[in-house]
């Protein structure tokens, strides 16, 4: 078992020989109110949950020049000759970029490059993935890089809605600006001027990375990822990026999580309400504007300073009818799904809190919103009868941390009383088994065991 100290020394000035492994880690997001109604210029109210994405770096010796992506979860792992990737064509006069650029398109004629580095691995998603991470690597990177495995691991369901992509994409930004030393890692006493300066570079080139995977993407979900907490946003106008306040003051909150694991899909979802815009013109209107009347109603209670320190007060039932007459207007908009619904019949039965469908709905996942000193029996009760019809539950934080840094990664447990420094390698990262068993390992959760997760945060804790 190894002990690990932290470097003294700056990570900037580390030689790649020196560098040590290190884990970044963020949330995935949930809708808590606003969803549809937000595109049609409305408000919504996007939060960071506890499930997350987690990368291990692996630096090796200069002389092996490989950069490896391994991500277990969708079957990829690849590795690249460092020295044989398309440096001149990134590194062209007038298309190079920096980290400190801010990058609002990609270069189309780059991705056009990046195919052919990319075409022996199979499968679109994997493809997109692979894309991703080497449009990053290259726009940061140079050709002196140093080689690495970068190792993944989510413990966000993908596919349901829940911003696994743009969790990866805030790990990857970070981590890459981490190892070529232009991103201050989180320290006591940081300015916040600094703390902004380094959240808006993540930020920058996680959007990049989701331009990457999804073409147009909001950019709300990375904002979550990076700045954790919550946001609220609008879009008014799909030719321009969203309003995005973050709300820095919102509360953790013990929230249940259940997947239907029925396909969701979002285009559909969004064109029905569209078609009913078109048949009830009137009737529709007043429906998204009650949802957005609903997201500013959140969004008064969340401001509350009261709020923030008792979590038993009146404003959390406010917040959890508020969450209901949400779902009940979604309903009414037809994008709700027989699945969804039988959740929210089981959590009404048990009394145990406040439940709507989040996203595109569907399918998909729902949210419950729990109720203070809710008896342990009725959760274990309700999750029996939840895995006996075939859902998947978890039990999370909503509006925790953003993106933080494991510098280095190393595992602290408690043991006879002390604390034993054991170094998180590729094997134990790979053969944690599962949400419980990833989060006991490296989690960055209150269940986790592991000490020393930084984080880059806007907000005082």
């Amino acid at each position: 078992m190894a002990t690990l100290a932290a470097p003294t020394r700056n990570h900037r000035t580390l030689t790649a020989s020196e560098l040590p492994s290190f884990m970044v880690s963020a949330p995935g997001k949930v809708i808590v109110c606003g969803e549809h109604a937000v595109v049609y210029g409305k408000a919504a109210i996007a939060a960071a949950i506890s499930l997350r994405s987690y990368l291990l770096v692996t630096p090796l010796p200069r002389d092996q020049r490989t950069l490896t992506l391994q991500f277990p979860d969708i079957g990829l792992d690849h590795s690249w000759d460092i020295d044989r990737l398309p440096w001149e064509e990134f590194n062209a006069p007038g298309r190079k970029k920096y980290y400190f650029d801010e990058v609002t398109r990609l270069d189309i004629d780059l991705v056009e490059v990046l195919k052919s580095s990319v075409e022996s691995i199979k499968g679109k998603v994997l493809q997109s993935a692979a894309a991703c991470f080497l449009y990053l690597f290259l726009s940061l990177g140079s050709q002196h890089s140093p080689p690495a495995i970068y190792s993944l691991r989510s413990t966000i369901p993908i596919g349901a809605g829940l911003g696994s992509s743009a969790s990866i994409s805030v790990c990857l930004s970070a981590a890459l600006q981490i190892l070529h030393g232009t991103l201050t890692l989180p320290f006591p006493g940081m300015l916040r001027n600094d703390m902004l300066l380094q959240t808006k570079r993540i930020n920058n080139w996680a959007f990049v990375g989701e331009m990457c995977i999804h073409g147009n993407p909001s950019g709300v979900d990375n904002t979550v990822a990076v700045q954790g907490k919550a946001v609220m946003f609008k879009r008014r106008d799909h030719n321009l990026p969203p309003e995005v306040t973050p709300l820095n003051s919102f509360p953790e909150l013990p929230l249940m999580l259940v997947n239907t694991k029925t396909p969701r899909r979002t285009v559909e979802q969004v064109a029905n309400v569209r078609k009913l815009l078109e048949n009830y013109e009137s009737i529709t209107q007043l429906i998204l504007q009650a949802i957005d009347k609903v997201a500013h109603e959140a969004l008064d209670i969340i401001r509350e300073n009261r709020f923030a320190h008792d979590r038993t007060h009146s404003s959390l039932i406010r917040l959890g009818e508020l969450i209901c007459i949400n779902h009940g207007l979604l309903v009414s908009l037809g994008v709700s799904h027989p699945r969804l619904e039988r959740i929210r019949e089981l959590v009404d039965h048990a009394g145990i809190g406040w439940t709507k469908l989040t996203g595109a709905g569907g399918g998909g996942c729902s949210i419950t919103l729990l109720k203070s000193e809710v008896k342990q029996e009725l959760k274990d009760e309700l999750s029996h009868k939840l895995e006996s019809e075939g859902f998947e539950r978890y039990e999370v934080t909503l509006g925790g941390d953003g993106v933080g840094v494991l510098w280095p990664a190393v595992s602290r447990r408690q043991v006879d009383g002390g604390y034993v420094d054991e170094e998180i390698t590729q094997e134990l990262f790979f053969n944690a088994e599962g949400v419980k068993e990833v989060e006991r390992l490296v989690g960055v959760d209150l269940g986790g065991n592991v000490h020393g997760w930084r984080f880059w945060r806007l907000a005082d804790k």
